[in-house]
């Protein structure tokens, strides 16, 4: 097959999929659109063919525009531009009717659920909120983001989902090309900077300025480090917590797991719901996240931390369990996972996810042990992006 690499198509935008982009069809194949709506006709160029059925492209040129575009706030969120959002062209509550119907196509399609579902705004806007950024330094030396699927630097002179303030000093200065740079804004406001460099083959991380954060959440002040596993969102972490509380009703004197626990933010909440004669287990694979936990809950001495990965862990816990929460990578927890919980018996499962095609091959692994979905809502944790955050409940 010749490649269709370069060439311009004129199209008719249909659904959206799971990704950041829609599906248009031209000469039988499948054609993959960024920068583009269902219900539109635009001229889109090829960017990525690999041959087979499906190949991808960005929408160029907008002959009939969907109601619901808007103009982007960044000059950057464009064809051939960086590669961090994907929606800056759709109004804000469109945006978040497009996250719900690729996670209810996710459920319908890898789960066999059928369910309406709403993606829910969290408190702040559509800009102004992403705490944690992850640059890095072109050839020139300016720290910017990578266009789509590539390894091209896009420089930035600012980012509108970025907390305000929070990219100065690092956009202000010229870096070693192909430096990483990780940036975080914590609770308190205080930006942590850390500078990752390969030199001779080895990966050397400098901290800049601060390397210790301080977040609130879950009626609870924390101190862990600032570039491990936190919400990028201010106020997602508190939403989940209280999601998780609501739906994890762990009984008094009762055992709790808390799965990728990070430093315990669920851990806390269960730990709450069973008090001091019950008892979670915290499971983290990160040695540095399971130190940090342990000192911010050295309060609760019902929680009892374990470092490895959770299905090792879990071969030798304690069953049965009441209650198990898990917040597994963009992945999702997998069947060795899946059959490690359904081995402790929980009468409850609460599962944090937030990618909606990992959480539906996750369901469907727990639909074979007779374990269903009751309950779920979705969070707009990402806005401008299509990243969509799932709390999910199983019994």
């Amino acid at each position: 097959m010749t490649s269709w690499l370069g060439r311009v198509l004129e199209v008719e935008v249909g659904a959206v999929a799971h990704g950041g982009h829609c599906v248009a069809r031209a000469d039988g194949r499948v054609v993959f659109v960024r920068h583009a709506l269902p219900g539109e006709r635009v001229r889109v160029e090829i960017t990525e063919d690999n041959g087979g059925s499906f190949c991808r492209g960005d929408a160029i040129e907008v002959l009939s525009a969907s109601p619901h575009r808007v103009p982007p706030p960044c000059p950057l969120a464009v064809p051939g531009g960086c590669g961090g959002c994907d929606w800056q062209h759709a109004s804000p509550d469109y945006q978040r009717s497009l996250k719900a119907s690729v996670v209810a196509e996710q459920l319908q399609r890898l789960a066999g659920i059928e369910r309406e579902v709403v993606v829910e705004a969290l408190d702040g806007g559509p800009l102004d909120w992403r705490s944690r950024v992850r640059l890095v330094a072109g050839r020139d030396g300016r720290a910017g983001l990578r266009a789509h699927h590539s390894h091209r630097v896009v420089a930035l002179d600012d980012c509108p989902i970025a907390v305000p303030g929070e990219l100065d000093d690092v956009l202000a200065r010229r870096w070693r090309p192909g430096s990483e740079l990780e940036i975080t804004t914590d609770g308190d406001g205080e930006v942590h900077v850390r500078e990752l460099s390969t030199v001779r083959g080895k990966v050397r991380a400098r901290q800049l300025t601060g390397g210790v954060a301080v977040q609130h959440a879950a009626g609870r002040d924390w101190r862990l480090d600032a570039h491990g596993f936190w919400q990028v969102h201010p106020a997602a972490a508190s939403t989940l917590a209280a999601v998780v509380g609501e739906w994890a009703e762990a009984p008094s004197g009762g055992t709790a797991w808390d799965l990728y626990a990070g430093v315990g933010l669920f851990a806390s909440v269960l730990a709450a719901q069973v008090g001091a004669a019950g008892h979670v287990l915290a499971v983290e694979s990160g040695r540095r996240a399971v130190a940090d936990g342990e000192k911010n809950l050295a309060d609760l001495p019902q929680v009892s931390w374990q470092a490895g990965r959770v299905e090792h862990v879990l071969a030798s816990a304690a069953k049965p369990v009441d209650v198990v929460v898990l917040d597994p990578p963009r992945k999702g927890a997998g069947k060795a996972v899946v059959e490690s919980i359904v081995a402790g018996s929980p009468d409850r499962i609460v599962y944090v996810a937030c990618d909606p095609a990992a959480l539906a091959r996750d369901l469907a692994f727990f639909g074979t042990h007779g374990y269903s979905l009751t309950d779920l809502r979705a969070f707009d944790a990402f806005p401008m992006t299509h990243h969509v955050e799932c709390v999910a409940l199983l019994s």
